[in-house]
This record gives structure tokens, C-alpha cells and sequence, in this order.
């Protein structure tokens, strides 16, 4: 049977000619397939690769680290590849480490796979912690996935991916970009351990510019983060057989069924329908469906779950439990007088003691919910289980 798998190996090249020959010749004896993309160098890097077995690609002009990743892209569709791998050009990696993470390509042949970095030295510089530790938080806001290292170069794409993706970014920030539309969507998202080599800050060549680049990472962070939480789906380009029915807190057992397609466990979706009540509790006038995404996102629960749970908690008879609740723990009785004093002249005190009261009605009834959805998530796991 032919390979499936057939991989290019790209070299993003950038004016880095003191280290990209060494870098093609250490690739070269691991790969024989491989790429460079020259974007736009003025040092004649290109030049030193003379009587090397590797083909050039260049632009006239430097466009960014991203338009070079497509290109190269572009460049192994041509040649009938099925994924590319890409190297940095400045030495930092080590192409000895590739066949570890062709290894999880393989056994994931959709997903991106990024080598993550051993920041065990003394060497790496704090800047370069402190990045990825940031990019790290920020993906798994906007995705609820955990990589180890968003920021490292040297990863393995399936063209179908890429090809696929909606991109924007061209320099730098492409590389968090793509891993975050990946996961929105449906490609997973894996990792292999690889080593790291830093030269002595005198040697040391890099492109990023810390104002200029720190500033479209914020930017893209902030547009990423907006649209995670908006309710609309992401498109999806890889996508399960059979349509899936819409969730309802009034179809529960249905709803049930649906969820559990998903590779959601019982205890999953128990805790995102905990989540979703506790926060619906509270009174976050308009911005409920806001923070149960948010929320959700970040501790990698169910987001359809959560906010159809948080719907449990819609006004009056939630908010009423809690203001009654907080207005007892101030005054110790309850509010039974309905007024326009009460109600409207005193509404800041009502909103306070809603708060208050959110503090004990959350809990109780987020335990509650979360209970009965695990207990009837089991009993709907076990149906299902026992007709096929």
C-alpha cells in the first residue's frame, strides 16, 4: 500500500545566513525532502546553500514568516505531499528531533503538531518564558486546548489544514493564529518533546520586534479572544458523520444524547452544567452568556452545556431565591414587601443582595444540577450502551 503520509520539510528563510547552512545539512541527513523559502534576504543566506541537495524558493520582497509557511505549503501540494514541516532557520532547533514528531503525525495525520521546547536551561531567556507562558494562557482561553509550547517554530501541518483555514496574519503572529482557527476548526492539536539551543546574546540573530510584533499579538489575542465567545459555531473543515440535534434544557434526555456523542464524559458535562448555573446566578446583567463562555472556554468544559444550563437561572424565580436569601443575611428576615420603594427606589440594595444572596443559591443549585445531570448522563450512557 503507498504512504499516506509524505512530508516536505520548510525552512522559513529570513536573513540568517551565518546558521542556515548548517541547519539544511543537519535536516538534510534526517529528510531528504526539503524546502527553502528565501523571504526576501538581503545577506545572500540562499547563496551559502550552493552544492546542497535542497530546492529555493524566493520573494522579491520580505512578506513575513507566515506568507513563507504558505508558500512552502503551496510548493509540497505541487509536489504530492501530504503535510510540511517547518524549521527555523536560526539554529534554535534541532532537525535531529523531527522523527518525533512525525510519529504523532502520523498517528494523527489531522492534527497540528508542534514541538515543544525543553526550557530546562539556563540559557533561555527570560522574555522567551515569560512569551510562552502568555501564549499559552491565551490559547487555552480561546480554545480550552493546553499546549506546552504555542510559541515554537518547528511543527508538522497537514495541508488539508492549512489549505482550508481562513488566515490573515503574515508575520509572527501567524503561528498563533493557525493553531487557534485549527482548533476552532476540529483539527486537535498535539505535541513532542524537542530540545533548544540558544546562542550567547552576542550571537544571537532574531526578526521579532518587540513593539511592532507584541503589538499585533495583542491585537489578534484580543480579536481571537471576541470571537470566542460570541454564540455563533466556528466553521468546521473537519467535521463527524450524522446531524446533530439542537440542546435544550427542555429536551434533556435528547440534549443528553447529543452531548455524549462528543467525547463529552458525565462528569463533563456535570460540571459544565454546574458551571453554567452558578454563573447564572449571579448578577451579570447582560453579560451571563458572556462570562459562561468565557468560563467554559477556559476550564475546557462544554460550552453548549453551560449555557444551556445558565438558561435555568433566567428571571424571576432565581433571582428573586438569591435576593430574598441576601436580603435575610443583612437583615435577618425575609423581604416581603413588593414595591416601587423596594423594588425601584432601593434597587441598588436589591442588586447587592442578589449578589449576596448568588454566593448561597449559586452553589446549591449548581450542586444540585450538576448531580442530577451526571446521574442522568450515566443513565443515558448506560441505554445506549445496552442497544449497541
Amino acid at each position: 500500500m503507498a504512504d499516506m503520509f509524505r512530508l516536505l520539510v520548510v525552512i522559513p528563510l529570513y536573513n540568517h545566513g551565518r546558521t542556515v547552512r548548517k541547519v539544511v545539512e543537519r535536516a538534510l541527513a534526517i529528510h531528504a525532502d526539503l524546502l527553502v523559502v528565501d523571504d526576501g534576504s538581503s545577506d545572500g543566506g540562499a547563496d551559502t546553500l550552493s552544492g546542497l541537495a535542497v530546492e529555493i524558493v524566493r520573494h522579491e520582497v520580505n512578506f513575513g514568516k507566515g506568507v513563507a509557511i504558505l508558500t512552502g505549503a503551496r510548493e509540497a501540494r505541487k509536489r504530492g505531499m501530504t503535510h510540511i514541516a517547518t524549521i527555523d532557520a536560526d539554529g534554535q532547533h534541532n532537525p535531529a528531533d523531527l522523527p518525533g514528531l512525525v510519529q504523532v503525525s502520523r498517528k494523527n495525520p489531522l492534527a497540528i503538531v508542534v514541538g515543544k521546547r525543553n526550557f530546562e536551561q539556563a540559557e533561555v531567556p527570560r522574555s522567551s518564558r515569560f512569551g510562552r507562558n502568555f501564549s499559552n494562557f491565551w490559547l487555552r482561553l480561546q480554545t480550552g486546548v493546553s499546549l506546552g509550547d504555542t510559541q515554537s517554530g518547528f511543527r508538522i501541518y497537514p495541508l488539508m489544514v492549512l489549505e482550508k483555514l481562513s488566515l490573515n496574519e503574515k508575520r509572527f503572529s501567524f503561528e498563533i493564529e493557525v493553531l487557534v482557527k485549527g482548533a476552532w476548526a476540529g483539527a486537535s492539536l498535539r505535541e513532542a518533546e524537542i530540545s533548544v539551543h540558544y546562542p550567547p546574546q552576542g550571537e544571537r540573530i532574531s526578526h521579532f520586534h518587540r513593539l511592532r510584533d507584541n503589538l499585533r499579538l495583542s491585537l489578534l489575542n484580543t480579536h481571537l479572544t471576541m470571537r470566542s465567545v460570541l454564540p455563533w459555531p466556528h466553521r468546521k473543515i473537519i467535521i463527524e458523520n450524522g446531524k446533530k440535534e439542537a440542546i435544550s434544557v427542555l429536551r434533556p434526555i435528547r440534549s443528553l444524547r447529543t452531548l455524549l456523542t462528543e467525547n463529552t464524559t458525565p462528569g463533563q458535562l456535570a460540571a459544565a452544567g454546574a458551571l453554567g448555573v452558578f454563573l447564572g446566578a449571579v448578577p451579570l446583567i447582560a453579560f451571563h452568556t458572556l462570562a459562561v463562555l468565557f468560563a467554559a472556554g477556559f476550564l475546557r468544559l462544554n460550552k453548549v452545556a453551560a449555557v444551556s444550563a445558565s438558561q435555568l437561572c433566567m428571571p424571576p424565580i432565581v433571582p428573586a431565591l438569591c435576593i430574598e436569601a441576601g436580603y435575610f443575611m443583612r437583615h435577618g428576615e425575609f423581604l416581603t414587601e413588593i414595591s416601587l420603594r423596594t423594588l425601584g427606589y432601593q434597587g441598588l440594595e436589591r442588586l447587592y443582595e442578589w449578589f449576596l444572596g448568588s454566593l448561597v443559591v449559586g452553589p446549591i443549585l449548581a450542586v444540585t444540577v450538576g448531580l442530577f445531570i451526571y446521574l442522568l448522563a450515566l443513565m443515558v450512557r448506560k441505554e445506549r450502551h445496552a442497544q449497541g
